[in-house]
This record gives structure tokens, sequence and C-alpha cells, in this order.
């Protein structure tokens, strides 16, 4: 393009001498010569990837999920009505369980949410027909039958093969109901408790690790001060033992967002000696709470604010590490993100309290950005939950009756599995901003990991919806013969798969990845996820 525009230039180089309208011309001419050279430079981003010194793990529990009792989620959900012409095993629907299988799903979160500091597992336990009735007061007060407990749960998490993580009640239980839980969950000997658990069917314990000490414990879940809640999962967890077997890995009820001081005291006040890790809750809320914006219809002002919303989770993670480190500089203690992800209005004519939305191509780019996030902070950060899993919020899945539907957040889960539990691989870069009124954000964010075959995988996004973006990445002290990659993008940022069409938005091989020399350049189109893979 250049030589042709130089070539002009030359040829016209005699008429423009002594003519003003060719000096004129001239000048025009040369000066869209520069700013398309500086565009050019600045539509390139040069990145480079390393080999860590340090070798640190990207958890595969950052690609975990969530899945309350709330709305469709459970019930409409993964447990379906026996009127439901879908393959079953018992009323748990296995067309959702081969989808999460797919994308090797590691751990999955419940019942809450909110719902957990009002539930009470006995109810949800014996014959299906003499199981206590109550009402969900947190969503919408509906009717609970409790078809779907303890054992129902488990047995989902066996089908897909991931670990569970229970929420304890906190709010209106007691360290007695939590203790007995794990007893019923974890022993291998002989009690009363364990007797109980064999004669509704389960012989074996199920060993479940990842305990939660509440949830929003300064919200929905009591509405405490984090002095309150420190006491507080000092008692509950005292009596939270671990059984042969089972090793616990307590998490403590974290802040909301930017609540730094909730973070700072727990920290201060309990140590987290005997915790895993300590929550933090952030969702991507466009407008504000009253009104959100909508899932399927938004402009790029709205846009452009979901995802620059979306990117300040790194400023909280970030300032939350900070305050970890101070009282544990060796980084033994997780930070969790067990809800995140983008919050809409819900889809006209349903239940406001059921929370379904719809999930665009957006909403896929704020899924990448963060797990990129995520994967990028892996020293501090060890789990992160997607809020949630079907039907609600930003899910992966929706059903209707005997209908089944991907999102495109489900296809960044799946090009993204390639990271689970690999080694992560530090990156620097600088590149173009997307900017939009007067206001500018980072328009490309990336992630790399090497697994265990010695395999190479980048995952890159490109925000900016009208402008391809190169990136030319070196790999000092490192080398690779294969590239190949996929991609998820869509005509429109609003696009959104539906029970009519619902491979509108889906992963496609891409050919816009190539190895020049030793490096590889790839040619971002707008508003795209890229995953790369180098052997």
């Amino acid at each position: 393009m250049y030589t042709a525009l130089f070539s002009l230039i030359i040829k016209n180089a005699a008429v423009m001498k002594y003519n003003f309208k060719g000096i004129v011309f001239f000048s025009a001419l040369l000066t869209n010569v520069i700013l398309t050279i500086k565009t050019q430079a600045q539509n390139t981003v040069q990145l480079t990837v390393r080999e860590n010194e340090q070798p640190v793990t990207i958890s595969k529990y950052i690609y975990g999920h969530f899945s309350e009792d709330l709305g469709r989620c459970i019930y409409d959900g993964f447990w379906a009505d026996s009127s439901i012409p879908v393959k079953k095993q018992d009323r748990i629907r296995l067309d959702v369980v081969e989808a999460l299988k797919k994308i090797k799903i590691p751990v999955l979160r419940w019942p809450g949410g909110c719902f957990a500091d009002q539930y009470h597992w006995r109810d949800g336990i014996g014959p299906r027909q003499q199981r206590t009735k109550t009402v969900n007061t947190t969503w919408g007060m509906v009717t609970d039958d409790n078809s779907f407990g303890t054992h129902e749960f488990l047995e989902l998490c066996s089908l897909l093969g991931c670990e569970p993580y229970i929420a304890g009640n906190v709010g209106t239980g007691t360290p007695k109901e939590m203790e007995d839980w794990l007893e019923y969950l974890n022993y291998n000997g002989t009690s009363s408790l364990t007797e109980l658990r064999k004669k509704n069917g389960r012989e074996k314990p199920w060993n479940v690790s990842f305990w939660g000490i509440g949830n929003e414990s300064w919200g929905c879940g009591g509405s405490m001060t984090p002095e309150y809640y420190s006491n507080e999962y000092k008692r509950y967890s005292e009596f939270a033992k671990s059984y042969p077997g089972a090793p616990l890995k307590l998490i403590a009820s974290g802040a909301n967002s930017d609540d730094y001081n909730w973070t700072d005291v727990v920290m201060k006040n309990t140590g987290l000696w005997n915790a895993w890790g300590i929550s933090m809750h952030y969702y991507t809320v466009v407008g504000d709470w009253g009104h959100k914006g909508s899932a399927t219809h938004f402009d790029e002002k709205e846009y452009f604010a979901a995802l620059k919303k979306c990117l300040h989770i790194e400023e909280l993670i970030n300032r939350h590490s900070a305050i970890m480190d101070v009282y544990d500089p060796q980084k033994k203690k997780a930070l969790v993100v067990d809800e995140w992800g983008i919050w809409t209005d819900v889809e006209p004519g349903t239940n406001p309290a059921f929370l379904y939305q719809q999930n665009s191509l957006r909403d896929a780019l704020i899924a990448a950005t963060s797990l990129n996030i995520f994967n990028n902070h892996c020293a501090r950060v060890k789990m992160a939950n997607l809020a949630q899993t079907v039907n609600v919020l930003q899910s992966l899945i929706l059903t209707d009756k005997d209908k089944m539907v991907l999102t495109p957040t489900y296809y960044v889960f799946d090009l993204y599995k390639v990271h689970q539990d690999a080694i992560w691989l530090p990156l620097q870069f600088s590149g173009p901003d997307y900017a939009f009124e007067n206001e500018k954000i980072p328009a490309i964010n990336a992630s790399a990991s090497k697994d265990g075959s010695g395999a190479v995988h980048i995952s890159i996004v490109n925000l900016d919806p009208s402008k391809t973006i190169t990136i030319k990445t070196a790999f000092p002290g490192m080398s690779f013969k294969s590239v190949s990659a996929q991609i998820l993008t869509s005509e429109k940022f609003t696009d959104v798969n539906t029970f009519d069409k619902p491979m509108s938005v889906k992963t496609t091989a891409f050919n816009g990845a190539k190895k020049q020399a030793d490096n590889l350049i790839v040619e971002m189109p707008p508003q795209s996820v890229v995953v790369v893979e180098l052997k």
C-alpha cells in the first residue's frame, strides 16, 4: 500500500513543482501517507512472552462455576421435571451435563449465593415425597419442594467430574448444623449421621473439601460488620472438622467489590490461619442497580461502559491482594472471586426475581477479558466462579423445556480450558486504546500459558468494535514450529444465540495467525477473542 502511495507522489511531482493546486494535492497526499503509517503503527502491538523464572500455575479452579437455588438455574435447568422429554439420569439433564463436561468444569458452587444463608440441609435429604416444603424468600417467594438437595447436588458433581464447593449457612444456621453436615458428607466411620447417610442411599462419604463459611455476610448473609463476621468465622470454623480423606479448604466470606476495609479487618482479626482463602464479589453493571441496562438492546456507549466496568476488576484484585500481602506475604491464601460476571435487566416478560438474561458477544468479551485478568493474577487468584451456570445472569447454557442453547460465554470457556493447571507465562506489551467519546480503555488484553506437553497457548481479546489490530509476538528463549488458532466473533456486539438460531455466535477455525521467522503475527479482527496454540 505504501509503495503505491509513494509512486503516486513521485509521478505527480513535476506537476506539483509549479502548480499551486498540485502543491495542495501533494500536501494532502503526504499528510494521508503519514497518518496512514501512524495509524498502522498505533494498531500494531509488540508483545513479548517469556518463561517465568519462578513458575506459577494457573489453577483450574479459576474456571469454576456457580449454581444457586435461584429462578431456573436448578429447577428447570439442571433438574428437569419428569415431563420434559430429554435424556436424564434421575432428573439431572444429561445434555447440560455433557456440554459442561466438554469445557472441563472443575468446580461447582452451591446452594448459593444469598440462598445459602437460608438453606437448611436436612430439608433436602431423605425420601423426596417426605421432604419439607420451604419458601424461597430471597428469590421470588416461590415454594421449594427440596427435591434437589445434598445427594442430588453431589450426584450432579459426580456426573460432571468436578469438585463440589458448598456454601454453609452462617446467616440463619448454627455451628452445630454445619458441623453435622460435614460429618454427614465426609465421615467414614460409625455414627448416627453416617447411618442416616447410608439409609438415604450413600454408603461411602463424598469427601467434600471446599466449604464456604457463609456468603456475602456483609449483606444478604447477615448484614454483619467485618469485626462481627471475624468472630463468627472463628466460631464456625472451629467446629468445621477435616475428616480422614477429606482435608477441608475453608473459604471466608469476603468483600463486596471495593470494600477494602472488610478484607483488612478479616485478615487482621482471623489471619485465615485455618482457611484456604477469602472471597471477593464483583458484578459488571452497565447502569445502576435500579436500571442495569438491556442484555440485548444496547449501543456503543453502553458497550464501552460495560467493558470499562469489567476491566475495573483488575484494580479490585490488585488492591485486595496488596492488603492480603501484608498479612500473607508468601501468598499461601487464595483470593476467591466466587461471584463475577455481567448483570443486566431481566428479559422482558420474565419473573424479575429469577434474573434470567440473554447473553451476547459483548458478554463473551467480558468473560474472556475477566479470565485473562484472573490468569495474570494466578499467584493470588486461585478460584473464580462465574455467576451463574444455567438460566441465571451470565449463563453458559439456556434451557426452555427440551431445548438447550450454548451462549457466547460458553464458547469462551471452551476456548480457554487449555489454561487449566498450565504454567503461567508473563506477557509484556503496550498497545492502542479503544477510544469512545472522551474516554478510552486498552483495546487489547491477553494471557498465556504452557501446558504439560510443552504447547504454548495465548488468549487475546480485541475490544475495539471497528479496528483490526496486529499482534507481533516475540518469544525470547523459546521456539515453536506450528501455529493453529480459533476465534470467537460476530458481525455485531449485540449478537446472541437463540433457541431458533443456536449457532449464530460460535467458535471457528482462524487463519489470521502465522509464524514469521521467530515471531508470531496475529491479525485480530474487531470485537474478537482468539486463542493461539504453538507447538
